[in-house]
């Protein structure tokens, strides 16, 4: 009776690991009876790439404390790839899981939501008293937000869009901008104010409702054209001849995309607006 009652609980009999001084991890899901399955443990491959993601963003505060800007820039672009990959690598093995979703959006908040917020402190706005916590508070806050906002809409937004500059991205718009100007040689302080409104206004855009293309509905295991494979060489060889300024402007471009486009189909609402109410 009582091996059963612990059975229920989520928890075996005596074993060995009733001696570690941490609980099992133990995660219902719905079976395909719809009834509630209990899982132990966690999957070790996608929780991998997530925790060297984490890592990333960690080495990134570190190495901006050190005054290693490149360096930490350069480690917040590594954990995009790093996040990026954890994902698909849980949805090509099959290894979703709750845990996983948290541990991942855990991971964003410190890769992509302090980590980019403290390197342009660090790097420009430290100088700046009270006003250079705000800038990099507004972005810390957005990023915290535009995690929570997205961790609530999972399954009921189009996926083709982000509400919302992702947070990947506007770290790549402040990481972007500290890697490639201070390898042009530009001290932070010099350039304050603009710091402190592009990270300020990276945090904006993140809580925005401007819409923002995807690249979830692109098709990675169908067959496409050869002249394709050519074009990611040739893409990747631009990139490597300039990286930090060729990325920044890529995110520049991106991050500019979604204003511009709800501009666009503002005034496509006018126009046909003012087309109809002559007629009427």
């Amino acid at each position: 009776m009582k091996d059963d009652l612990q059975q229920d609980n989520g928890f075996e009999a005596e074993g060995p690991h009733t001696l570690l001084p941490i609980d099992e991890h133990i995660e219902e899901v719905p079976g395909p009876d719809g009834k509630k399955v209990r899982h132990r443990g966690i999957y070790l491959l996608p929780n991998l790439f997530t925790t060297a993601a984490l890592f990333s963003g960690f080495y990134a505060i570190v190495s901006a404390m050190n005054g290693n800007f490149s360096h930490a820039a350069i480690a917040i672009f590594v954990a995009m790839v790093l996040d990026g990959l954890d994902g698909r690598v849980a949805r090509l093995t099959n290894t979703q899981s709750a845990f996983g979703a948290e541990y991942d959006s855990l991971s964003d908040m410190v890769a992509f939501g302090v980590a980019p917020a403290l390197v342009a402190f660090t790097w420009a706005l430290d100088g700046m008293g009270k006003v250079g916590w705000i800038f990099a508070f507004i972005y810390v806050a957005g990023a915290a937000l535009r995690l929570a906002r997205f961790n609530t809409h999972i399954g009921s937004a189009d996926k083709r869009y982000f509400t919302g500059l992702a947070s990947p991205s506007a770290a790549g718009l402040v990481a972007g901008m500290v890697w490639s100007l201070s390898d042009f040689g530009i001290e932070g302080q010099d350039i304050a104010w603009l710091v402190g409104i592009l990270t300020a206004l990276g945090g904006l855009l993140m809580v925005s409702n401007v819409r923002y293309y995807s690249f979830k509905d692109l098709d990675m295991r169908g067959r496409v054209p050869f002249f394709v494979i050519l074009l990611v060489v040739l893409i990747f060889a631009v990139i490597s001849t300039d990286p930090s300024r060729i990325l920044w402007l890529i995110f520049i471009a991106y991050s500019v995309s979604g204003p511009v486009q709800a501009l666009w189909r503002w005034r496509g609402k006018r126009r046909r607006k003012d087309e109809i109410e002559p007629a009427e």
